[in-house]
């Protein structure tokens, strides 16, 4: 039998085999345990077997040149078979062998052999373990409180309590039954003063009242000293508030935006007298303080005119116009304001007193003036785009037998009047801190009412229940709300829709605004 290894192979080897060499002599076991069987294979019985490290280059060296001279030197076919070689494949070419091994050689497969020469495969490297994507979750975005109001329609009527103008026997059927089958009535809405004019500079400025502003300024003179403190507030007695003071009409043109003062009867007056921003001369007595039969426009119904900043240039000249002007800046939304502050004149705000003998007068003469007036704003293009009207009292009468001097929520002692009507009744203050650190004081007596979300309702300090009502696709009809608001609730609502800073006392924290608890109707449809 012939050697494991060809005779080329083995001359280059200088292995030394010869022929006639028998497998299976004695080798000496090897050191490490392993199987010493793959030595028979390359040395012949009989041979010393060569240390280690020759044995290693043996090998390797044997491996290198078997890929060589695979196809040049074939085995006879009585040789024993080749050493296998997992790395190296016979080639296509090369026939198929027809040896048979003997049946223990042919088992031994050159495992150590092989990895010898051939590095064992490297651990495949464990894929690094990954958090799976996290989906966001599809969610709406919060809706906003504040609906797209692009247009806000306020009238302002005037004395009438809320059981007056919105109960069941009140003489206005389209204000307490019409209107608010199509909008939101607000039940529990106040007036912040006594006083008409001193309620509709607040709707208009965030202003505590003075002693000559619950008076209705029969002189139109400047507040004096009139130096602004805390909340914004100017101190002092007078009518005119200085240049300084900020108002709702600043800001909107501060922001771009735009008012108008829609008042019936302010061209009315005499020869000469303008036909806009119609006002007395400064540090004069009011002529305009009653209505006449030719003339029912009166200045303190029109609070646009009682602040510098307005009257001192042409904003009050080109902003405070005739009701008349109305119906033409309706017809495109393009020219319709986002502010229209309407006033009608004492023929149609409420007055018990008729402007004319034998003229309609009251709750009766406000209904029709109101049908008029919000069917026209109903119709326009500026409604339908995104409105919103707002009618309320200025105030509730201050005396007679519906007097309602109550207040409500965060209204402060306001510190132009020298002696609160709280302080002749024994109350006591509860104080909350306003925006600029300053304390303001909520009037509070033994009858005192809480109110959901904070505040109080006093007997007296305010002008009394009034009602607001609103109409909007942004408002659920038919729907009423029990909330506590007021006047100063009401500006800064207004402030809030159309993004302009918190002026006077809507600057309080505490100030409740109208929320999605008001703008209740779904997807903006009333």
């Amino acid at each position: 039998m012939r050697s494991g290894v060809p005779e080329q192979a083995a001359s280059s080897l200088g292995t030394g085999a010869a022929e006639g060499a028998s497998v299976g002599a004695s080798v000496p076991p090897s050191d490490s345990g392993g199987d010493p069987r793959w030595a028979r294979v390359l040395w012949p019985a009989g041979s010393a077997m060569p240390r280690p490290p020759a044995v290693a280059v043996a090998v390797l060296a044997f491996l290198a040149f078997g890929v060589a001279v695979g196809e040049a030197v074939r085995p006879p076919e009585s040789s024993s078979p080749s050493l296998l070689v997992a790395d190296a494949p016979p080639p296509a070419s090369a026939p198929a062998a027809t040896a048979t091994a003997p049946p223990v050689e042919a088992a031994i497969t050159p495992e150590v052999s092989t990895a010898a020469v051939t590095p064992k495969p490297a651990a495949a490297a464990k894929p690094k373990k990954t958090k799976p994507a996290t989906k966001a979750p599809a969610s709406s975005p919060a809706p906003s409180a504040f609906p797209s109001v692009k247009h806000v329609f306020e009238i302002v009527l005037d004395a009438h309590g809320f059981t007056e103008a919105f109960g069941a026997s009140s003489p206005a059927t389209y204000l307490a039954k019409t209107l608010p089958s199509q909008g939101e009535l607000l039940r529990n809405y106040y007036s912040v003063a006594g006083g008409a004019l001193a309620n509709e500079i607040a709707l208009i400025g965030g202003q505590g009242p003075t002693p000559q502003t619950v008076a209705d300024c029969p002189t139109f003179t400047d507040i004096a000293p009139g130096t602004i403190g805390a909340e914004e507030q100017v101190a002092g007695a007078g009518c005119v508030y200085p240049a300084q003071t900020p108002t709702l009409a600043g800001e909107l043109t501060a922001a771009g935006k735009s008012w108008k003062a829609y008042v019936e009867g302010v061209g009315s007056g005499a020869a000469g007298e303008p036909a806009t921003c119609r006002h007395p001369a400064l540090g004069s007595a009011d002529p305009d303080q009653t209505a006449t039969p030719t003339d029912p426009y009166v200045t303190w119904r029109n609070p646009f005119v009682y602040f510098h900043s307005l009257i001192d240039g042409s904003a009050c000249a080109k902003g405070d116009v005739g009701l008349e002007q109305l119906a033409p800046d309706l017809k495109k939304a393009a020219d319709t304001p986002s502010l229209a502050y309407i006033v009608p004149d004492r023929c149609h705000d409420g007055s018990e007193q008729p402007c004319a003998p034998g003229a309609p007068a009251g709750l009766a003469a406000a209904d029709s003036f109101l049908q008029t007036v919000v069917q026209e704003i109903e119709s326009s293009a500026a409604y339908r785009e995104g409105g919103l009207i707002a009618i309320t009292f200025d105030q509730a009468p201050q005396s007679g037998p519906n007097a309602d001097p109550s207040a409500c929520c965060e209204t402060p002692q306001y510190p132009n009047l020298l002696s609160s009507p709280a302080a002749a009744t024994g109350t006591t203050g509860t104080s909350a801190t306003g925006a600029t650190g300053t304390t303001l004081t909520s009037e509070t007596t033994t009858t005192t009412t809480a109110l959901p979300g904070g505040g109080e309702t006093t007997p007296t300090g305010g002008g009394g229940r009034v009602g607001l009502l609103l109409i909007s696709p942004y408002v659920k009809a038919g729907s009423t709300s029990e909330v506590y608001y007021d006047h100063f609730s009401l500006l800064l609502s207004l402030e809030e829709l159309f993004s302009v800073k918190r002026i006077g006392y809507t600057a309080n924290p505490r100030l409740v605004s109208f929320g999605r608890a008001i703008y209740n109707a779904p997807a903006g449809k009333g």
